[in-house]
């Protein structure tokens, strides 16, 4: 199990779904509102959440993850993490 976190700058939705299905990913877009909370869970597949607008806080591995436009978190298949927005967010998600 693991996460990486990028900084990328990249906040330009079809540059990052291009990027991500040439990758191998199934795409969309997806917006959480203000005060959105996900308790812990885990996804059976890679996960991608690329950040374009707002931000997003992802609790994993014992760490609390700040992300921001142009920031985007992979996270394998099983890893225990939670997700919560106090401003909302938007962000392109990938599975595979």
């Amino acid at each position: 199990m693991g996460v990486k976190l990028k900084e990328t700058g990249i906040t330009e939705v079809e540059k990052i779904k291009k990027i991500l299905e040439d990758e191998g990913y199934s795409v969309y877009t997806w917006s959480d509102s203000p005060g959105t909370y996900y308790p812990t869970h885990t996804h059976p597949d890679r996960e991608v959440r690329w950040v374009v607008d707002g931000e997003v806080v992802i609790g994993v591995e014992g760490k609390e993850l700040r992300l921001k436009p142009g920031d985007v978190v992979e996270l394998d298949p099983g890893t225990p993490h939670w997700a919560k927005t106090e401003k909302g967010v938007t962000y392109i998600c990938g599975s595979k």
